[in-house]
């Protein structure tokens, strides 16, 4: 807690709260007695996705957390039933996150409280220790943040940042209940009282008030290793909670029934998700055991999938948000950047996906771009004002003249990494080969079963790899700045650094997707990537189920939008 300064701002608060007498029947759109059973690799470890946001809790989350909105193919899609943000000030920049009338499955609404607890984990009063029991954050340069105001409802809160934010529509959320995190750090019963609690603990910047709630947002809501959990610390705000939790043995089971008290816009329709242990084949097991699975696409369940598709499953192929690249190393053989560039245009990106693909064609779609995904209205103003498509992505005349040209004999080695136990990669390497070689470049094969280990060494000319697409502004700079923790190329750009700057503290959509396409050009000019093809992760779904929409990408691909599936009757 001590990577944040905390000014104290005026608040006035009233906290409406209040106890139903009674359970609240369903909502009238569930039908009794229907049940989805889902293949599932995920772990539920934790209730505070926000503390722990491994995969498994976000796909949790994703069922029991309502929010602001969510991040669809690059765009945010805002929850109209769970409230509204808007920004109120432009200098300085100021937000305000408004509630419309969620509660917490013990009907105790969601307010102020709730959002200014979210905005306090969020700007790090409760980061925990590291492994050497020192501050997380002790090490960072202090952050003059001030303290939102609530407005006199305690339904909303208004954020001034030090400067405007790009993503500002999803900054603030409600990741735990504040009157149970106040009533387990300070032994207040009254909801009210504990909300208040919580309020005046951040307000006051109280050290000690702060480091109770720490330890109950950091500790309490992990899973047990007996896999129990309390019933106040498993409260959903989402369409869904939590009934149960087991292992048998195979792995973790968790069940999902649908929220009494859930006030948003699209209810439940089935009684029951049961999300279960994948098996290792559950392509073979959906239509029997399992309803639902999402699986790697394979030669070896090609087979398996097609019949399934032949008997009118759904089988639905979208990019789990990485992509494929050829990425060079600017030392060696390609300093200079007419190497790079000849090797680039000699290597057509459609040549490895065909042979990367091999049986999966259909699955893989072509990209152009390093920092956005086909598909996204972000991803038309990239492709279109990049610049690849003239410097990179078009075939040159004579291949070999031009690497003539760029100072390279005939012959020149390549060697060019890649990982032995993907098949795509292994296919691309081979066309790779082939297709270079028609340039009059040797392509080394460096590729190695322990691709981690051999990337990390960096005793290689080129590198067939699989990597992000990045989200976010921090994300970019990880992969493509100055200093970025996560660069595969090292290729830096003072000019690259400053774009992305700019682009973390755009609030306009538009603005921000021609920033987006300004950065892209800055990593075509330096030619050190050949974007591949997306790379892809099917969903089979039972014919008895319908509704289900899986989002590309990381965050909760499977389970977003769960209140849409239905059984057909």
């Amino acid at each position: 807690m001590r990577g944040v300064r905390r000014v104290a701002a005026p608040i006035a608060v009233l906290l409406a709260v209040g106890l139903a007498a009674c359970t609240p029947a369903l909502p009238e759109t569930v039908v009794p007695d229907t049940q989805i059973t889902v293949g599932w690799t995920g772990a539920f470890t934790s209730a505070n996705a926000a503390a722990s946001p491994a995969p498994g809790n976000v796909d949790i989350a994703e069922t029991i957390r309502g929010d602001f909105g969510d991040l669809v193919d690059g765009e945010f899609v805002a929850d109209e039933g769970f409230g509204s943000v808007t920004i109120v000030s432009d200098d300085p920049f100021t937000v305000r996150y408004d509630l419309a009338e969620p509660v917490w499955s013990d009907d105790i609404p969601l307010d102020a409280a709730d959002l200014l607890l979210g905005w306090a984990g969020a700007a790090g009063y409760f980061d925990a220790e590291d492994a050497d029991g020192d501050d997380a954050s002790a090490d960072a340069e202090p952050v003059e943040t001030a303290v939102p105001a609530l407005d006199e409802f305690a339904r909303a809160i208004e954020v001034t940042y030090p400067q405007p934010i790009i993503g500002w529509q999803q900054a603030v959320t409600a990741p735990v209940p504040a009157h149970v995190v106040g009533h387990r750090a300070f032994g207040t019963d009254d909801p009210m009282e504990a909300k208040q609690a919580v309020i005046r603990a951040i307000q006051d910047g109280d050290d000690d008030a702060l480091a109770k709630i720490a330890a109950v947002w950091n500790d309490d809501f992990e899973v047990g290793k007996d896999g129990k959990l309390a019933a106040d610390l498993l409260l959903s705000s989402g369409p869904f909670r939590v009934d149960s939790i087991s292992d048998d043995g195979d792995g973790q089971s968790v069940a999902l029934v649908p929220n009494p008290s859930y006030r948003g816009l699209v209810t439940p329709k089935v009684a029951r998700i049961e999300l279960v242990p994948a098996g290792d084949l559950p392509e073979a097991e959906v239509g029997e055991r399992l309803n639902v699975a999402q699986v790697a696409p394979t030669t070896a369940n090609r087979e398996i999938i097609r019949q399934l598709e032949r008997e009118d499953f759904t089988v639905d192929t979208r990019h789990d948000g990485t992509l494929w690249a050829l990425m060079l190393d600017p030392t060696g053989i390609f300093t200079e950047p007419q190497a790079r560039a000849a090797f680039l245009r000699a290597i057509p990106a459609t040549a490895l996906t065909e042979r990367g693909s091999g049986v999966w064609a259909t699955a893989y779609t072509g990209t152009t771009s390093m920092l956005s995904a086909p598909g996204s209205r972000a991803y038309d103003i990239v492709n279109e004002d990049s610049g690849f498509t003239a410097a990179l992505g078009t075939p040159a005349d004579d291949a070999a003249l031009e690497r003539e040209s760029a100072g390279i004999a005939a012959g020149s080695s390549v060697c060019v990494l890649y990982d032995t136990g993907s098949e795509f990669a292994t296919g691309a390497f081979v066309a790779l080969g082939e297709v270079a070689a028609e340039a009059g470049w040797s392509i080394a094969d460096c590729g190695s079963a322990d691709f981690e280990a051999a990337l990390a060494a960096g005793a290689w000319d080129a590198v067939i790899a699989r990597v992000p697409v990045p989200q976010t502004p921090e994300q970019i700079l990880d992969q493509w700045g100055g200093h970025g923790s996560a660069s595969i190329t090292g290729s830096t750009d003072p000019e690259r650094d400053a774009l992305v700057a700019q682009y973390a503290q755009t609030t306009d959509v538009y603005e921000a997707r021609d920033l987006l396409a300004q950065i892209e050009s800055t990593i075509v000019r330096a030619a050190v990537a050949l974007p591949i093809a997306m790379n892809p992760r099917a969903t089979i779904i039972d014919r008895s189920v319908t509704g289900i929409a899986p989002r590309t990408g990381v965050a909760a691909p499977l389970t977003y939008g769960v209140s849409q599936w239905e059984v057909v009757p």
